[in-house]
C-alpha cells in the first residue's frame, strides 16, 4: 500500500481538548494533511489562535470554548462544531484531565462528580451526538483518548480519573457492536507518561523521573509520540478494519 498524504484533505474534523497537548499537536497535524478542524478548549484558549497560526498554513479551523463539566455545553458545541465544519468525518475525543489527586479519605461527590462529567460523560455524549451523523451518512471515525492509567490503576489520588478513563476505554469496545453496522469505527489511543501540562500540574519532578527510570525506553513520552497513532486509527485507508482497538503508547512501560 502506497501512503495517501491526501486522504484528509478537506475532511471535517473536531478535537475535543485541543488547546494544548495531544489535542494541539492533533488538531495541527489533521490541518497540515489538509483537514477542516474544530479545536475546543476551556481555559487556555487566549492565545490559540496565534499558536495554530504559527505551526501551519492552513488556516482552515475555527475554535470553540466549552466547559466539558456541563453536559447542556457539551451538546452546544457538538452542534456549533458541526455547523462550522459542515458536517463531520473524524472526532478526536481527548476533553479531560485529573482536575486534582483526591486521595480515598478526602475526596467529595463534588469532586468526583466533576471528574467524571469531564472524562467520561463528555466523550460518552460527544460519541452519541456524532454518531447521529455517522450513521446516516454510513461512515465516520472516532479515536478516544485513554491512559495507561486505565490498566494500571494509577498512582496515589488518580483513582477517580483511572476509573473515568477506564470508562472510556470500555465505551471505545462496548460501542463497537452498535457502531459497526453504520460503517463507523471506534478506537482509542492509551498513552503512558507524557511530557504535557498535565504533569506539569499533577506529577512532581522526583516522580516523573522514577518514572523514567522504568521505561524500557528511558524517556518519558511527548505529545507528538501521540499524534501518529490518531492519524492512523483515523485513517480509512490504514486502519479500515480496526475498530474497538486500545492502542497503547508508553516506551513499554508494561514490559518493565
Amino acid at each position: 500500500m502506497i501512503l495517501d498524504i491526501t486522504e484528509f484533505k478537506n475532511k471535517k474534523v473536531i478535537v475535543t481538548g485541543s488547546s494544548t497537548g495531544i489535542g494541539f499537536e492533533t488538531g495541527i497535524e489533521f490541518l497540515e494533511l489538509g483537514a477542516k478542524v474544530v479545536f475546543h478548549g476551556n481555559k487556555s484558549i487566549e492565545d490559540l489562535d496565534d499558536r495554530i497560526k504559527k505551526r501551519t498554513a492552513n488556516h482552515n479551523f475555527s475554535i470553540l470554548k466549552s466547559d466539558f463539566t456541563n453536559l447542556n455545553e457539551v451538546e452546544n458545541f457538538m452542534k456549533s462544531a458541526i455547523k462550522e465544519l459542515g458536517g463531520l468525518n473524524v472526532l478526536i475525543n481527548n476533553a479531560g484531565t485529573m482536575v486534582g489527586r483526591y486521595n480515598l479519605n478526602i475526596i467529595e461527590e463534588a469532586q468526583f462528580l466533576e471528574i467524571f462529567d469531564l472524562n467520561a460523560k463528555s466523550a460518552f455524549f460527544t460519541t452519541k451526538f456524532a454518531s447521529d451523523i455517522f450513521k446516516e451518512q454510513k461512515s465516520g471515525c472516532i479515536v478516544n483518548v485513554s491512559t495507561i492509567s486505565a490498566r494500571t490503576g494509577g498512582s496515589a489520588g488518580s483513582s477517580v480519573y483511572a476509573a473515568s478513563k477506564a470508562f472510556v476505554s470500555g465505551i471505545t469496545r462496548s460501542l463497537v457492536s452498535e457502531l459497526s453496522p453504520y460503517n463507523v469505527r471506534i478506537n482509542a489511543i492509551s498513552p503512558g507518561t507524557i511530557t504535557t501540562k498535565f504533569h506539569e500540574q499533577y506529577s512532581s519532578p522526583e516522580k516523573l523521573e522514577n518514572t523514567r527510570l522504568k521505561i524500557p525506553m528511558r524517556r518519558l513520552g511527548t505529545a507528538k509520540d501521540c499524534v501518529g497513532s490518531i492519524i492512523f486509527l483515523s485513517s480509512e485507508k490504514l486502519s479500515g478494519y480496526i475498530t474497538g482497538q486500545i492502542l497503547e503508547i508508553n516506551g513499554g512501560q508494561f514490559i518493565s
